[in-house]
């Protein structure tokens, strides 16, 4: 295959690996979530493999399953995503920093500044990842008895963006004239007060930040529902999806672009990119045998308290070697639910099966030989199933190892991904423009 579309790559961090049984892995770190010599190393790898980003997801709630079960997983806590990410922003150069932060239960104004401040302590390398918190129990941690419904969750979330953006341009580029001998340090006509008055929100403003050195920092977006999928084509620059198979891809793929292009926006200027787990061997073989070993290590109790979140019900009472019983609507997220109940239905799965499968990774997954990955990789990209990936590794350090050393030159020897990065700013990297800010014309 050729093209001349080049992949992108995001690395998904919660600041260490998805899979349950990963710590557990011989050779992997145990502590890495809370050991900062261990993450800066995997920044420093990414880096070095020129990954466009490393991507910390974001969890608002630790009690959110048995404890039986809580007590096997090894990211039931984690750093908070901006000071990570400004601690990483000191170690590295190149590569970008994007975090989770929640649109229900943050305040704008918190979220302009704390990524306008990380986007200029990177030199312009932050990314917001914008979601709604689909778990249910992080309502309880914010003075609430119960969660915010689906559809509120995503108008406030669509008016918050507006807010946010609005804010990054509450100051010209040039409005921080600091004339010494005048003693004007900034001219007020090029500060602009938002005056935001909505539906669910009223902030003043302005920022007490400058710009953000890329304008705004990148816009991520990680939902899959029709709300999603519409505030992602409004909205976003990047979206995270979970896409399992090269033909939901493409739809997936062809649905939000269709929706970018009937809103005047570029779909250039969105890059789709659905997780893909990556287990790599020197053979077939032996990356089947390095799944099959991680995925012995996930306990049966992590597994149905995972299946029971992904479909916001408790399954754990049902017999396990009987079939998945049919699963009420709830409010959680609907997009994981559907994917879950699609799995039992079509592969006729007892609970155990499907507990096993979601226990450890139940997504788009590459396994094989560096060519064997690489070769889905350019599938995907040359047939529109995605711009690239969002790669999960299987433990850390050795799967992040194995793909920058072994999958990442077979990328970049197909002519399909850099071997320098294009710039020095997450949005020249990712080929996104800077954008005008609305109050203030260059």
């Amino acid at each position: 295959m050729t093209t001349q579309r080049r992949l992108r790559l995001g690395a998904f961090m919660r600041p260490a690996t998805i899979h349950t049984g990963a710590w557990r892995y011989p050779g992997a770190f145990p502590d890495a979530n809370f050991n900062f010599a261990h993450l800066k190393r995997f920044a420093q790898t990414l880096e070095r493999g020129r990954f466009d980003a490393f991507f910390m997801a974001d969890h608002l709630a630790v009690l959110n399953m048995p404890t039986q079960a809580l007590r096997r997983s090894h990211t039931a806590t984690s750093f908070e995503p901006l000071t990570l990410l400004s601690a990483l922003a000191a170690v590295t150069e190149r590569i970008g920093l994007i975090a989770t932060a929640s649109t229900t239960f943050d305040e704008p104004y918190h979220v302009a500044r704390r990524f306008a401040s990380l986007d200029h302590l990177s030199g312009g390398r932050a990314g917001w990842n914008l979601v709604t918190t689909a778990n249910p129990d992080a309502a309880l941690n914010f003075g609430l008895d119960e969660h915010v419904e689906h559809g509120e969750r995503y108008k406030r979330g669509r008016e918050f963006f507006d807010v946010v953006t609005g804010l990054w341009d509450s100051w010209a580029d040039d409005a921080f004239i600091r004339d010494v001998e005048s003693g004007t340090f900034f001219d007020p006509a090029r500060m602009h007060v938002l005056n935001h008055k909505g539906e669910n929100l009223s902030v003043r403003g302005p920022l007490n930040i400058a710009r953000p050195v890329q304008g705004w920092p990148v816009i991520v977006q990680a939902g899959s529902s029709e709300a999603g999928r519409q505030i992602a084509a409004e909205t976003a620059e990047a979206v995270f999806t979970a896409q399992t198979t090269l033909a939901d891809g493409q739809r997936f793929y062809a649905d939000v672009k269709g929706r970018m292009a009937k809103l005047g926006r570029n779909p250039e200027h969105l890059k789709i990119l659905p997780a893909a787990f990556v287990v790599v061997g020197d053979s077939l073989d032996e990356a089947r045998e390095k799944r099959a070993r991680l995925d012995s290590l996930v306990h049966y109790d992590s597994g149905i308290a995972s299946l029971s979140i992904l479909l916001g019900h408790d399954v754990s009472g049902f017999d396990p070697d009987g079939p998945l019983p049919e699963i009420p609507e709830t409010n959680a997220s609907k997009s994981s639910r559907e994917r879950v109940i699609e799995w039992a239905t079509r592969d006729k799965l007892t609970i155990r099966q499907l507990a096993q499968r979601v226990g450890g990774y139940s997504g788009l997954e590459m396994i094989g030989t560096p060519a064997m990955i690489a070769d889905q990789m350019e599938q995907w990209l040359v047939e529109e199933g995605s711009d690239g990936f969002n790669v999960m590794f299987p433990y850390l350090p050795g799967g992040l190892d194995d793909f920058v050393d072994k999958v990442v030159p077979e990328l970049q020897a197909r002519g399909i991904f850099r071997r320098e990065y294009e710039g020095v700013t997450l949005r020249e990297n990712l080929g996104l423009p800077r954008p005008e800010n609305r109050f203030f014309k260059a």
